[in-house]
């Protein structure tokens, strides 16, 4: 009796991390990634990609063999998006950071200790960085907006996740050492804002600024993707102040204190 829920609560984990990876990118994912990805065992996973077809959650195109979003979740993300207007207040201050700067301008949520891309504006500088897009997921600490969210997280949160830091990052562990990510912490905490000096993609740098919830805590961030020149010490204080500003205003309407 005891076992179901388990059970039940394991199927569902899988289920969710499966839709979690093949989300994180527009062309979806092959089922070999997925299988690597999950950890999971190949029939599992196919017979799991199946049945999520079979309720309109997943596609499988036959031209690439990719598993992408169906559109069952447009419908369901169409509903949440009535409780959570996130994209009509974020929308305004994008747009206005993206023409202010020229560079692409991004909103992203906090989701356990990632965190998620949700919305994009293009800015009008023909040379982009293509590191960052809707659905992309980043470990906080991990690229500009992880590091505004978790610079301002209380004490203890972040020495917990600092306290397994290669594990927990992963394959970014690398570029972005225990020793670089307390360093961009503290630094976020005195100016304001994050500084993400090509960590990720060698050349494509990055900026951010938390906004805070109605509890006082950062669980979004705005922030700036762009190559090298376009982030060079003398711009940085324009941007940051910029970011600081478009953040404190969705702080605001969204009603924190």
């Amino acid at each position: 009796m005891n076992q179901m829920p388990v059970q039940g609560a394991q199927v569902v984990s899988r289920i969710a991390g499966l839709l979690r990876i093949v989300g994180r990118k527009p062309e979806g994912s092959p089922l070999v990634e997925l299988v690597r990805e999950s950890g999971l065992t190949r029939p599992t996973v196919h017979r799991l990609l199946t049945s999520l077809a079979a309720e309109g959650l997943l596609d499988h195109e036959a031209r690439t063999g990719n598993w992408v979003l169906g559109p069952e979740v447009l419908l369901l993300g169409s509903v949440a998006s009535t409780r959570f207007p996130l994209e009509d207040i974020a929308r305004p201050s994008l747009r206005r950071l993206a023409e202010q700067t020229g560079e692409s301008a991004f909103f992203s949520i906090r989701r356990g200790n990632d965190t998620v891309c949700l919305l994009r504006e293009e800015g009008s500088f023909p040379v982009r960085s293509f590191v960052l897009h809707e659905g992309v997921r980043f470990p906080l600490g991990v690229a500009s907006a992880g590091t505004a969210i978790l610079a301002f997280l209380p004490v203890g949160e972040q020495e917990q996740i600092l306290a397994d830091w290669p594990a927990y990052a992963g394959k970014f562990a690398e570029g972005h050492t225990e020793a670089v990510v307390r360093a961009n912490l503290k630094r976020t905490r005195e100016t304001g804002y994050s500084v993400n000096p090509g960590l990720v993609l060698e050349g494509s740098w990055g900026m951010g600024a938390a906004v805070f919830d109605q509890a006082g805590r950062p669980a979004w961030a705005l922030s700036l993707t762009g190559i090298e020149p376009r982030f060079r010490e003398d711009r940085q204080e324009f941007l940051g102040k910029l970011l600081m500003e478009e953040a404190h205003r969705i702080t605001v309407q969204l009603g924190a204190p």
